[in-house]
């Protein structure tokens, strides 16, 4: 037996860890204490990979639908041969946009994935690629570039004065906002900071596990978000509690901004989000008063209406309250793996990002520019009509990475109606998920301690200028590949070129993971032969540090653009939330539904595994003790779930953590069954309560998946 020193993808946060290998098998999984910024920590979901490894339903090889319907075990090559003869054949017919690829949660844990994927796209002409971005928090990625950007950043965690959270919850989700709490060691972290003196603010309708160290709790009525901010923004103005000189020589449009905000008083905002006027004040001035620190949001608001108009507001405030790392200052993350890039005191001139190609179905474009939608990407909200619709550029043939639309997409009815209507859907994955389950063809993967890899998402958010990288630890189980591995086979067979950074995929004689890092990361600040070399290591000697703004630099914040300032209006025209998802008939459903996080999985990755499972069976409805007492329902039993626009059955959860007239259940559980007869085993999918027809975002077009309104019975079970 031996001891290998690795890092977890099983979810975002890239833990390191010590594996022990016996025979080529993993026999053990801890942290490692001597790591200097994980400092041992590690999250349960990682504690669990070898059971991902070993689980008896994990596919080990490629399997192919048969003409009666049931899969057949075939060999990966042989698939790879006979799926680029149907994609050709269908780009044949309806043109290189008919081919599309779906990234999702178990792409993103391979750090070659998403560049690989997107880059064969475009390798044969097709822009039709789609991630998981676009569904949970796309206005991280537009908001921003619409209204200026910082290029230095606001500021960071770690010497933050205060931190507002709103909806997100590090301490079970082991991720945050760029400037917020992250998932390295995120419990001691949050300790030293508040004996450091760190205020929090936390906006959530439930008390989360980070609320419970907030200064000020704000529990707001789901959905209310922008009001609240909107309110909280008036009176930053209002009492002078920002920073003038900042906005007077970085910023356009502060006294349009004001007026925007005017008609969010205090009374009516304490009202409206059902929160103590006391505790809207305090909050705002802990914020505004201290000298360092920034908001952020997260998938509940993120994922609830006018999400975009939310990130707005957010932004807002920590622009007028000048939370802009200045000359001098010393950045967080390193940025190893990403090109050398500026990092001045200064802005980055308002632009469209909205710069993709035109969505035949919504009239909005897709994305495009810096950052995490470099490359360009369409909207997953619109993909299952795109799909459906017939005509020019009709999606044909999907891809899904590491996905599982069936239960991730909103509308779960449309979804199942798209993914049936494909000519061709090819499914990567590890386990048979109900997406899976109507794939003409599923490739199974290598799974992330099958494979070298480096922490491509964490490089950009880590709180110091910190490396790692990992070699493959035991051989890849049975007939498996790696994603980067399925699309390079596919552009060899269909003899098109995968273009990176580091130059052509496809011309690489018999590459392994570490040619492909090389040519992925290409030009990075750190070259990967050295990131190779340095695991677990802060660079403080390395860390980027802000310089001084050019004198000639002219650009400028936009704090007011027409688009927000518009929907604001509305925003205060169209009172709460359940009136616009369901106008004039708001009153037939008395709670709001609300996403949530779970500590034991990420969304659908980890419901399969024993150990995560013992925490966590099913995904409960958690509500208000008085709640379920007042409808009739005792802990343990089934309720329906009943929004405008479909209906789950769950099971019931006291939870006085919850506000009361909330529902709180998380995303991405249950099957494509639709009458959620397995609800007890598996849960139920909530994305079969929403609708891409009502409450779209104007911005993203997301579809509203929080803050839903809805209606709860008990359910008769039948014996």
């Amino acid at each position: 037996m031996h001891t290998t020193q690795t890092f977890c993808r099983i979810c975002h946060a890239a833990c390191p860890i010590e594996v022990d290998v016996d025979a080529g098998r993993i026999t053990n999984v801890r942290g490692v204490p001597a790591d200097p910024l994980f400092e041992g920590y590690t999250c349960i979901k990682g504690r669990q990979l070898t059971d991902q490894l070993r689980h008896p339903a994990r596919l080990l090889g490629a399997q192919r639908r048969a003409p009666g319907g049931h899969f057949e075990q075939i060999g990966s090559a042989a698939a790879l041969d006979e799926i680029a003869d149907r994609l050709r054949a269908t780009i044949e017919r309806h043109g290189p946009a008919s081919v599309a690829v779906y990234v999702g949660t178990g792409g993103y844990q391979s750090s070659c994935s998403v560049a690989v994927s997107r880059a064969w796209l475009k390798g044969f002409g097709s822009r039709s690629f789609y991630t998981s971005l676009t569904i949970d928090q796309p206005a991280k990625a537009m908001v921003p570039p619409l209204m200026g950007m910082w290029e230095a950043g606001f500021h960071g965690y770690r010497d933050a004065d205060v931190l507002m959270a709103v909806g997100y919850n590090p301490l079970v989700s082991s991720f945050g906002p760029a400037h917020g709490l992250q998932g390295t060691n995120p419990f001691v972290e949050l300790r030293r900071a508040k004996q450091r003196g760190m205020a929090l603010v936390v906006v959530d309708p439930r008390c989360t596990e980070l609320a419970t160290f907030a200064d000020v709790h704000l529990q707001v009525r789901p959905g209310e978000d922008p009001a609240l901010l909107a309110g909280m923004l008036r009176i930053v103005l209002e009492e002078g509690w920002f920073d003038a000189a900042f906005c007077e020589r970085w910023s356009d449009g502060l006294d349009e901004l004001a007026a925007a905000v005017e008609p969010f008083d205090l009374g009516s905002v304490a009202e409206r989000c059902d929160v103590p006027a006391a505790d809207v004040v305090a909050a705002t001035r802990l914020f505004a008063e201290a000298r360092r620190g920034a908001a952020g949001t997260g998938t509940g608001p993120s994922m609830a209406p006018h999400s975009s108009l939310t990130e707005y507001l957010v932004t807002a405030l920590n622009i007028v309250c000048g939370r802009v790392n200045r000359a001098g200052d010393r950045l967080g993350a390193g940025w190893f793996l990403y090109p050398e890039a500026p990092r001045k005191a200064q802005v980055i001139a308002p632009r469209d990002p909205s710069r993709g190609r035109q969505h035949r179905v919504v009239d909005l474009r897709g994305f495009g520019g810096p950052g995490p939608l470099a490359g360009g990407e369409m909207l997953t909200s619109a993909l299952a009509e795109e799909i459906l619709a017939p005509g020019d550029g009709q999606v044909r043939a999907v891809v899904v990475n590491g996905g599982n639309p069936a239960v991730a997409w909103p509308d779960q009815a449309l979804t199942m109606r798209a993914l049936r209507d494909l000519e061709l859907l090819v499914v990567i994955d590890h386990r048979m998920t109900p997406t899976a389950a109507v794939a003409d063809y599923v490739l199974a993967p290598k799974l992330s301690l099958e494979r070298a890899d480096v922490p491509h998402l964490m490089d950009m958010w880590f709180p110091a200028p910190y490396t790692n990288y990992t070699e493959a630890v035991v051989p890849p189980a049975g007939d498996v590949l790696a994603e980067w591995e399925v699309f390079a086979g596919l552009a060899r067979r269909m003899e098109t070129p995968i273009q990176l950074p580091g130059g052509d995929l496809s011309a690489v004689d018999d590459p392994d993971d570490d040619h492909v890092l090389e040519l992925v990361y290409a030009g990075s600040r750190m070259p990967i032969d050295e990131v190779r070399h340095a695991r677990g290591v802060i660079h403080e000697d390395r860390a980027l540090v802000v310089q001084p703004a050019d004198p000639d630099c002219q650009a400028r914040f936009a704090l007011a653009p027409a688009m927000f300032t518009a929907e604001l209006d509305a925003v205060r025209e169209e009172g709460t939330s359940a009136q616009v998802l369901a106008p004039g008939r708001a009153g037939e459903y008395p709670f709001r539904l609300v996403s949530r996080r779970l500590k034991h999985v990420l969304n659908s990755l980890g419901t399969e595994l024993p150990g995560l499972r013992a925490k966590g069976t099913t995904n409960h409805a958690y509500m208000h003790p008085a709640d379920l007492e007042e409808i009739g329902v005792v802990p343990g039993e089934l309720v329906d779930i009943v929004s405008p626009h479909g209906s789950i059955a769950a099971v019931a959860a006291a939870a006085p953590d919850v506000k009361r007239g909330v529902v709180s259940m998380a995303h991405s559980w249950g099957d494509a069954s639709m009458d959620d007869a397995k609800v007890r085993d598996i849960g139920a999918p909530t994305n079969r309560l929403v609708t891409t027809a009502v409450g779209r975002d104007p911005i993203t077009g997301m579809a509203v998946q929080s803050a839903i309104p809805v209606a709860v019975t008990k359910r008769e079970e039948r014996s």
